[in-house]
């Protein structure tokens, strides 16, 4: 295949990063963009060639992969419309807000042979695998326990440019908690019990705005996990990570792994061991951890054009975001009944 054609569908912040991405890549070529809301795009006079539906698309151009990045609501509806035509996708997360669809999704995919990849791009961070394979090498002993912090500020006009932000299903949990789940179950296996609690927006949005939420795993590790998009704090990936320029970047770090040998700072890779045995009573030495950076997001990209061209499987596959958001659907669950949720 000498020319792989991919299209983008939704034009927001995250569409935008995608189509940007691919006019700067060598094997790819983007052939089109769907965006139903014409104002801005001829206020911006953009050189993209664009389509106001998905039929109009594939009615004119040749699409050999299709980036589904709309509102989630809408995912799994216009994902259909490729998979009938065994066109693979790539679905920003969450895959959907509904499990129940995404299963009949899958089924689809899988009667049309055709490959799913879901945008958990944190998964092809070289930070992200290096810590996998510290863990997974023993580095602090037996994992016993996680603790994550996602907390930011979202300005009033995040909201208001594009409103169904303040929608039911479209809260942190949904839209920024899914991407600790999917790296704790990365780390740590997957989730068998859940107990959670959720404060409402203090926007009066419908959707909250804080929680707090406790994950046991099958392979025994407990991991607590806070969320919130109306604090103030340095403590998130996004200011930690700096794997986006458009964030400040804080110095400081959003998780900690905490083993039987040592513990654990992400992303700063510090691990930590007492000097002589495991004694709390003992000094610690610091032992930092050196990586080589990349770029996410150009990455994941780049594994969605082998997916199109070869027989790779895809890293983060359907089945993968399926079970991310059945821990999200988990969750709000148990934030409603006030008791543990078994997954």
């Amino acid at each position: 295949m000498d020319s792989v054609n991919i299209a983008v569908i939704g034009f927001g912040l995250i569409g935008q990063k995608h189509a940007s991405i691919i006019q700067n890549h060598k094997k790819l070529k983007l052939c089109g963009i769907v965006e139903n809301n014409k104002k801005p795009l001829k206020e911006k006079n953009l050189k993209y060639k664009f389509f106001y539906s998905i039929e109009e698309l594939l009615k004119n151009e040749k699409v050999d992969g299709a980036i589904i990045s709309t509102p989630t609501l809408l995912h799994v509806e216009q994902s259909r419309k490729f998979i009938e035509k065994k066109i693979p996708i790539l679905i920003e997360k969450p895959i959907s807000n509904s499990s129940k669809e995404v299963e009949v999704l899958l089924d689809l995919a899988n009667k049309n042979s055709t490959k799913i990849l879901v945008g958990h791009h944190r998964r092809h961070n070289n930070l992200i695998k290096t810590v996998k394979k510290l863990i997974m090498k023993g580095s602090i002993g037996k994992l016993r326990s996680v603790s994550s912090i996602c907390w930011f500020y979202k300005p009033n006009e995040y909201f208001e440019k594009k409103t169904w932000r303040k929608k039911y299903g479209a809260g942190p949990v949904s839209t920024n908690l899914i991407h600790d789940v999917d790296l704790l179950r990365y780390f740590c296996g997957e989730v068998k019990e859940v107990q959670a609690l959720t404060s409402p927006s203090i926007r009066g949005y419908e959707n909250e705005d804080l929680a707090s939420v406790v994950l046991k795993f099958d392979t025994d590790i407990i991991a607590t996990m806070s969320v919130s998009d109306s604090i103030v704090s340095p403590w998130s990936w996004e200011m930690n990570s700096r794997e986006n320029p458009d964030f400040p970047y804080t110095e400081q770090n959003c998780y900690l792994f905490g083993g039987s040998k040592g513990s654990l700072s992400i992303p700063e890779l510090k691990i930590w061991h007492h000097e002589s045995r495991e004694d709390w009573t003992n000094s610690f030495k610091i032992k930092k951890i050196s990586y080589e950076s990349n770029e996410p997001f150009v990455d994941q990209i780049s594994h969605f054009h082998e997916i199109i061209v070869s027989d790779k499987e895809p890293i983060v596959s359907g089945e993968e975001g399926l079970k991310s958001l059945k821990v999200i659907e988990a969750i709000k669950q148990s934030s409603q009944i006030k008791k543990i949720v078994n997954i």
